[in-house]
């Protein structure tokens, strides 16, 4: 909705800053996008920046997407939500949020956000989601600085009452390409401890790693029951991003733009785009995961495979198909797993 923000997280892939407005989507365009994805279908809208309570008019768009039978949800980091802010969430129709939590030390989460206080407004956001009924999802991205610690921050997430728990690893864009990443190794322990943890039920919490789709493999590894989670990458098969301009992404790590819906309508874009067609192939994966027994259930996460292929100069632009600066069909870079089995073979 916005790249407006009031933290300054390095981490950032849209490269969010206070300031002006730069170039968003007028209300009533808000509006025209949302009368084309409801044309496609009704799915769940993430309404999310930079910070999405930045923008005056979110209430208007989030009731007019309900009366258009989307489900809305907010991406935000909390700090702006108070009691009255919860309320008026829940009255336009907003069903569920999800809030940044990197650490349950306020010192360590406020400097990884830049905002003094940032841990403590966070805290009292999903507070007053909760009292108020609305779902509360905590994301947490994993960092060198908080690996041995997600097993406390779920408990805390729990103790607070989110229904959802989402672990996201990083992904080289944005400002994102400054931060030290953790090893491929620390991937496959972190995501196995994760499940460890889902097949034996320790929390009452919607678990799911987020862009380390290769959780489907270990999953299915582990015997786990997959039901519960569609794919280990979505983007561009049943989730895309539009950015505050109206350009079209695949998801939001992935600078490629495939259209702007104030140019195209969204539905020519997510049907017609050849970068999409070619994401919704699985025969197109190169390297180890175009032969992968496990590549219709995971996929690999494209964005960084994109990230990782070429070097990401820019912060926060958009590529053109045609000037592409890597291969987001190569093999997922963060993947240790050597292929065992029939690439033909559906899991």
């Amino acid at each position: 909705m916005t790249f407006r923000c009031n933290l300054r997280c390095p981490h950032c892939y849209i490269d969010a800053s206070e300031g002006a407005a730069r170039n968003e989507l007028s209300t009533e365009e808000g509006k025209m996008l949302i009368d084309q994805i409801a044309e496609v279908s009704k799915p769940i809208l993430i309404l999310s920046g930079g910070e999405p309570l930045l923008r005056e008019d979110v209430y208007e768009l989030a009731s007019y997407a309900t009366k258009k039978g989307l489900t809305v949800a907010m991406g935000t980091n909390g700090t702006l939500i108070t009691d009255s802010v919860a309320s008026d969430l829940k009255a336009h129709g907003v069903k569920a949020v999800a809030i940044s939590l990197d650490s349950i030390s306020p010192e360590r989460h406020d400097a990884f956000r830049g905002v003094e206080g940032a841990w403590r407004d966070a805290m009292n956001g999903i507070s007053a989601c909760v009292s108020r009924g609305i779902d509360v999802q905590v994301n947490t991205t994993v960092t060198q600085q908080n690996y041995d610690e997600i097993d406390d921050i779920m408990a805390l997430a729990e103790h607070e009452g989110a229904k959802a728990f989402h672990l996201f690893f990083l992904v080289p864009t944005g400002r994102g390409v400054e931060i030290e990443d953790i090893s491929a190794d620390m991937y496959e322990r972190m995501i196995t401890d994760v499940l460890d943890k889902v097949a034996k039920t320790e929390y009452n919490l919607d678990i799911r790693p987020v862009c380390a789709p290769q959780f489907m493999r270990i999953a299915s590894q582990m015997g786990l029951n997959l039901e519960r989670w569609s794919r280990g990458c979505i983007a561009g098969l049943a989730y895309c991003r539009v950015y505050p301009t109206g350009e079209v992404t695949p998801c939001p790590y992935l600078p490629i733009k495939l259209g702007n819906v104030r140019e195209t309508h969204f539905k020519d874009i997510w049907f017609n785009s050849p970068v999409l067609k070619a994401f919704r192939d699985p025969d197109n994966l190169g390297g180890k995961c175009g032969i992968c027994e496990y590549r219709t259930i995971c996929g690999g996460c494209r964005a960084r495979a994109y990230g990782l292929t070429s070097f990401m100069d820019f912060c926060g632009g958009l590529h053109e198909p045609e000037d592409l600066k890597g291969d987001f069909l190569a093999e997922e870079p963060w993947c240790p797993y050597i292929p065992q089995g029939d690439a033909n073979t559906v899991l």
